[in-house]
């Protein structure tokens, strides 16, 4: 009986060849855990461009690929999406660009949406109504703005006051801003930057004058950076990030599998794979892979579903600083459910 076939449109040269190559060793460590031996994972590189990508998914869907699995960028989704919609074979990119994703198409990398919906939630459960952003004015920075308001609006509450600064504008400056706009009093700033500018916003946002200190709010990246657990201006700031239980297993069962540890991304990879050989073992026969149909997967990030129209739902867990140097979780990953909430 043939196998069937998942492509794997990975960037195995150029720039991002390394990269490449542990998410393909990511991949196969998923499909080795399955133990499925009617799935067979198939290669492709995209050589890390667009035009690469786009022609690794016409070679894919030529060879009778089930599911595309890839490819890592936003532009090489754009680029390889059009041929995957036209064949009918559904796509698991490994981008975080949610706006990506669409009809045949999901992106498994962990989104700005999905980080700032869930610190919200926790800010909004501990209390906290009115929100303000203070974020880089660059595609990064926009994105969590424009997280931010549709957060509030499904939380029901108020729109956020965001204020945009120059990537490496003066941030007290923005702080009073946001201060200003505010009227003095908001209970929670998510601040879109990163490393020593996270930290001299925290210290702006202290010094700006509000009626009382605003919780900060942050996203993944603050996740490794142990200055900012250290940093007293950053005391009691909460940010969602993978749940840290389901990745020291998976980056254990990669160490033991190809001796070196997995890239921080190689995770995205895993989860995709799973999710395909998963899919196109239940549509055996000829029948469609299932994709979309809201069935909880459990990856090395925590848990994940996939909703009908390309939606992405991830359990992200919730954590804090709290003084000791090191983040504190505070709320496990919990399952998203079915509608992604």
């Amino acid at each position: 009986m043939p196998r069937s076939r998942v492509a794997l449109l990975l960037p195995l040269s150029g720039g991002n060849a390394q990269l490449g190559r542990a998410m393909l060793n990511a991949a196969q460590l998923a499909l080795f855990e399955q133990a499925d031996r009617s799935v067979e994972f198939v290669p492709y590189d995209t050589g890390g461009s667009p035009a690469g990508a786009a022609g690794a998914a016409r070679a894919a869907v030529a060879g009778g690929a089930r599911v595309l699995v890839g490819p890592l960028t936003a532009s090489e989704t754009s680029a390889a999406a059009g041929t995957a919609r036209a064949a009918g074979v559904p796509m698991l990119a490994l981008t975080n660009d949610a706006a990506q994703a669409g009809p045949g198409v999901w992106t498994l990398g962990i989104t700005p949406q999905q980080q700032v919906r869930r610190v919200m939630e926790a800010a909004a459960g501990g209390g906290a109504r009115r929100i303000g952003v203070l974020a880089p004015e660059n595609e990064f920075g926009r994105r969590l703005a424009q997280s931010a308001r549709a957060a509030a609006a499904e939380l029901a509450l108020p729109p956020p006051v965001a204020v945009m600064h120059a990537p490496r504008g003066d941030l007290a400056v923005a702080a009073r801003q946001l201060h200003d706009a505010a009227g003095g009093a908001l209970d929670a700033v998510l601040v879109g930057d990163s490393g020593e500018r996270a930290r001299q916003a925290a210290a702006a946002i202290a010094g700006a004058g509000f009626a009382a200190p605003p919780r900060l709010l942050g996203h993944a990246l603050w996740l490794g950076d142990e200055t900012l657990a250290r940093d007293p201006a950053l005391a009691g700031a909460m940010f969602a990030a993978p749940d840290p239980a389901a990745r020291a297993g998976f980056v254990a069962r990669y160490q033991a599998a190809f001796d070196e540890a997995p890239s921080r991304l190689a995770s995205v990879a895993y989860d995709a794979a799973g999710i395909a050989a998963r899919a196109v073992a239940g549509g055996r026969g000829g029948g469609a892979p299932m994709l979309g149909s809201g069935e909880l997967f459990l990856g090395a990030d925590g848990p994940i579903r996939l909703l009908p129209g390309g939606q992405t739902a991830r359990g992200l867990a919730v954590f804090t600083f709290d003084g000791s140097g090191a983040p504190r979780l505070v709320e496990p990953a919990a399952p998203p459910g079915p509608a992604g909430i």
